[in-house]
């Protein structure tokens, strides 16, 4: 089962990247965490990636796609695998084909802009001990207080609303076209994410195995 797992930020795409690793016994292979690998490990891709890192430049596609193919010439992908985080462009994902990327199933996780600005803005966390609260769905007993240590309960910038919001428009702006381009090659499937991150689960595995 060769996967990518596109939605939102917000949408809980890495959640259901666990639950899958969990059920199918593939591996998540995040592109940020194998590029820092192949750098460490000085892989000859890896070190075509350092000298643009070294330069303050962005990796070329084509580097990355390198180590992917690397990545997934690894045991543990032989009975499939799971890209998260790329491709994040049309061209990325035309250069993924091009490089003969076997892919299954393209799963997009549909949050709407409004649920995921309320998920993401009602989060708080303590300023001591970061245990992490939701406005919602995980209430203090004491409004801006920790229950654990009493610690002030504050807003990260990344989960401020303009900051949430501008994340969701570059996502549509870049990454969303990318539905049309797999739903072209007939491996696209929708999953809209409910409430319950279980129920979104169930419909995500229900999609896989049709």
């Amino acid at each position: 089962m060769k996967l990518i797992l596109l939605g939102a930020p917000g949408a809980g795409k890495g959640t259901q990247a666990e639950k899958i690793v969990d059920k199918y016994g593939i591996p998540a292979i995040s592109t940020g965490n194998i590029l820092r690998a192949a750098v460490k490990d000085g892989t000859e891709m890896g070190l075509k990636a350092k000298q643009y890192m070294d330069a303050g430049q962005l990796v070329p596609d084509e580097v990355v796609i390198g180590i992917i193919k690397d990545r997934l010439k690894e045991d543990d992908c032989k009975n499939g695998f799971i890209l998260d985080g790329f491709p994040r462009t049309i061209p990325q994902a035309q250069a993924l084909e091009d490089a003969n990327v076997d892919i299954d199933k393209v799963v997009d996780i549909e949050v709407s802009d409004e649920a995921i600005t309320k998920r993401m803005s009602g989060r708080r966390v303590c300023a001591k001990c970061a245990n992490s609260y939701h406005l919602e769905y995980k209430k203090p007993q004491t409004d801006g207080v920790c229950d654990a240590c009493g610690g002030e309960l504050i807003q990260r910038k990344d989960d401020a609303p303009e900051t949430v919001q501008a994340r969701l428009a570059e996502y549509h702006e870049m990454t969303e076209p990318l539905k049309d381009f797999y739903k072209g090659l007939g491996k696209l499937v929708i999953v809209e994410g409910q409430e319950e991150v279980a129920d979104t689960t169930a419909l995500v595995f229900a999609a896989l195995e049709d």
